[in-house]
């Protein structure tokens, strides 16, 4: 290796260090999903981007689904999958199916964690009543177990965090009578950020970010204020499953989280890419409190 290219190191590593001065000690929120959870290289990059977070001070918190491997299951016992407004339609035998899935996930993530040198502990939202549900009806529809948080026990997640490990947590929870339920990860992310106090929440997915042309990945937003997003939605630019995933971000921010990242999780070391660098990799919705990067465009 020559000076030039040991130089270019030394640079990316001062390039990072405002942000890792800004952020050292706070909690970030990581939702692991899509595409990425299939490819073996990128599930070893996505855990590395969390360690990485982890050492040099940052409170990473992953909250990570498995929709294909549960639909790719489901289906192999006759069952076809079925959505509402994004949502799986969760009967018993799927919801069994579900938790199976997920808590295979869960041990494969904590597994790699581990192997990276940083503690790492896998748990459900039912371990500790971490998250409290109830049923989610939308439009007044019965779409079987599908739960919306109602709480989330903060105590176990912050008492986790401060002794040094990560809680990789699988979005299964139970309601008041011990019901449990399947929960949408991304809906479980956005709440346990709220509820930490998290100072970032990234959304790991199968787009470059926010696009105002959705067949243009060039036409990608690199910042977005909220009334900005809710523009965006009323005007049809976000569309079909995104509006979720652009809601829970919108709530986030009212809720205290600093800032959201929606980052392309089939790019390798995209958390890496956005938070440590000044261009980033997706699209950071923000508060109109919140102060753009000079540097992004």
């Amino acid at each position: 290796m020559n000076l030039e290219e040991e130089l270019t190191k030394a640079n990316i590593l001062i390039e990072a260090l405002p942000y890792i001065q800004r952020f050292h000690g706070n909690i970030i929120v990581v939702k692991y999903g899509g595409s990425a959870m299939k490819d073996e290289s990128l599930k070893n990059h996505v855990m590395e981007d969390v360690a990485l977070l982890k050492l040099v001070g940052f409170k990473p918190i992953v909250v990570h689904g498995g929709g294909k491997e549960i639909s790719r299951w489901v289906k192999k016992v006759g069952i076809e999958p079925v959505f509402y407004n994004g949502l799986r339609v969760t009967d018993a035998e799927t919801l069994e199916i579900a938790e199976m899935v997920l808590g295979r996930v869960n041990e494969e993530l904590v597994q790699k964690a581990q192997s990276l040198g940083v503690n790492a502990v896998g748990i459900s939202g039912v371990d500790g009543n971490l998250l409290t549900v109830r049923k989610q009806m939308p439009d007044q529809k019965d779409i079987g177990f599908v739960g919306e948080v109602t709480k989330v026990n903060t105590k176990v997640l912050k008492d986790l965090v401060e002794n040094d490990f990560i809680p990789v947590v699988f979005p299964i929870g139970a309601d008041e009578k011990g019901q449990r339920y399947n929960i949408n990860g991304d809906h479980a992310a956005a709440m346990i950020a709220q509820a930490v106090g998290a100072q970032k929440l990234v959304y790991l997915t199968d787009t470059p970010g926010v696009l105002m042309d959705p067949e243009d990945p060039d036409s990608m937003i690199s910042e977005l204020y909220t009334n900005d997003a809710e523009q965006l939605i009323a005007d049809g630019v976000i569309s079909g499953g995104m509006i979720p995933k652009i809601r829970n971000c919108i709530d986030s921010i009212h809720a205290g989280v600093r800032r959201v990242h929606v980052l392309d999780g089939r790019l390798p070391h995209s958390v890496l890419l956005e938070i440590f660098t000044d261009r980033g990799s997706g699209t950071a919705i923000i508060g109109s409190e919140e102060k753009r990067y000079y540097q992004k465009v």
